[in-house]
């Protein structure tokens, strides 16, 4: 029966098999060291002559297993036999087993099947798999139930900007930028609590280290709040459970980046500051002269939450109307929405919506739209819909962050960029 590399201090003695890739190759004549990989880690490999095969083949290995302290994992295998179960061609383009940092981000991306290959990069999306279970388990335990929802839309959530049109049958349709409309409906159909993960597109023309034109959003609405405050404790809680449970489960893959995630004590300390106050903290703090909440004011407001605060993490509220969209719950001038920031940069936007129909109208009408034209959307609370509002997480920026990327695109799988539709 198979091992896995990491169960070898469990076989001591015993005559066992690994499967897996080549990861690495010592020869020494006499005898010969082999590194190989599996979904569990590395595995040191000891054989009289050096494998009849590549870098990167896959290979099966019989023998026993016997104590080592100089090699991965303190244990390795001696071998009786080794099997060569699929070769890999010679001239691998890339060089699987170097460090990830030593290769550029394009070269990475354009030989994705195999730089994903390498653990150090596959350890981010093994944080990432954490993430989405943490926060699936989480709202569940709070009486969240879980949907899914069209992506080919009839119109955008945010006025029709930054859409990708797409031909439906000789109708005009979209991808949909966010589940917005249909968690309300959701929440107006007694369901009251919803989430759903699932994949947005924004037609933008972003060319940054931030942006992606398809992405993973983490979304939820629940009724019965009382405005963005409700919220801003619910991802308190969310966030705390997410960071625990990768810091539990995910210790080797944040060790291999250097990485590290808040605790909840930290969380716990994150302010809630104002959309003004924010700006005038980091234009204090920074020298900048910001009217809006820019990347900049984002780095700066963090780095002062976490000299004054001590948490790398901000809720940032109070958004003028201008800036929000359009259904944003009104308070005065500014609005029931927020932002969370972390480590610099937005991951979460969210705040109570609307759910009166007349005032809806005037929303409408204030932001120079047609009724007509969100005549389904409009539906939703004409015949009763409860206070309510949501918030949406990026998966790839949340990840980005915890990982200490550079770029949002090492934080996703196949990224969707403005230049980038392969692999």
């Amino acid at each position: 029966m198979r091992t896995l590399a990491a169960e070898l201090p469990h076989e001591e003695g015993a005559d066992v098999e690994l499967a897996g890739w080549i990861h690495r190759v010592r020869d020494l004549g006499k005898i010969c060291f082999v590194v190989l990989r599996d979904r569990s880690g590395l595995a040191q490999v000891v054989a009289d002559a050096a494998p009849e095969a590549t870098l990167e083949s896959v290979i099966r290995v019989r023998g026993k297993s016997r104590e080592n302290p100089r090699a991965p994992g303190g244990w390795e295998l001696a071998a009786t036999s080794i099997e060569l179960i699929a070769p890999a061609e010679p001239g691998i383009p890339i060089q699987v087993n170097a460090d990830p940092d030593s290769l550029s981000l394009e070269s990475a991306l354009d030989q994705r099947f195999l730089s994903l290959r390498n653990p150090k990069a596959l350890g981010a999306f093994r944080v990432q798999a954490t993430i989405l279970e943490a926060f699936a388990t989480t709202l569940r335990s709070q009486g969240f139930t879980e949907v899914k929802t069209s992506k080919l839309v009839a119109t955008g959530t945010e006025g029709g900007s930054g859409l990708f049109e797409v031909d439906y049958f000789g109708q005009r349709a979209y991808l949909a930028q966010s589940p917005q409309f249909y968690k309300q409906a959701m929440v107006a159909s007694g369901l009251e609590r919803v989430f759903e993960i699932g994949q947005a597109y924004r037609a933008e023309k972003h060319d940054t280290p931030r942006h992606l034109n398809e992405y993973c959003s983490l979304d939820l609405e629940l009724a019965f709040i009382e405005s963005e405050l409700d919220l801003i404790e619910l991802e308190r809680r969310l966030f705390s459970s997410i960071f625990e449970a990768v810091s539990s489960r995910n210790s080797r893959e944040l060790s291999a980046w250097g990485a590290r995630v808040p605790t909840p004590e930290e969380v716990a300390k994150a302010p809630v500051v104002g959309h003004d106050e924010a700006i005038e903290i980091a234009n204090r703090e920074a020298g900048t002269k910001a009217y809006e909440i820019t990347p900049e004011v984002e780095r700066a407001i963090c780095a002062w939450s976490e000299r004054e605060r001590g948490s790398d993490l901000v809720f940032v509220n109070e958004f003028p109307r201008k800036h929000r969209p359009f259904y944003a719950y009104p308070k005065g001038r500014s609005t029931m929405s927020f932002d969370c920031i972390f480590r610099g940069l937005e991951v979460t936007t969210g705040g109570r919506r609307i759910n009166e129909y007349t005032m809806l109208k005037e929303s409408f009408e204030r932001n120079g739209m047609e009724e007509g034209d969100y005549a389904a959307y409009a539906s939703i609370f004409k015949y009763g819909c409860p206070p309510h509002g949501g918030f949406a997480i990026g998966l790839e920026r949340l990840t980005q962050k915890i990982m200490g990327f550079q770029n949002v695109r090492q934080a996703s799988l196949f990224p969707r960029d403005r230049h980038r539709l392969t692999p």
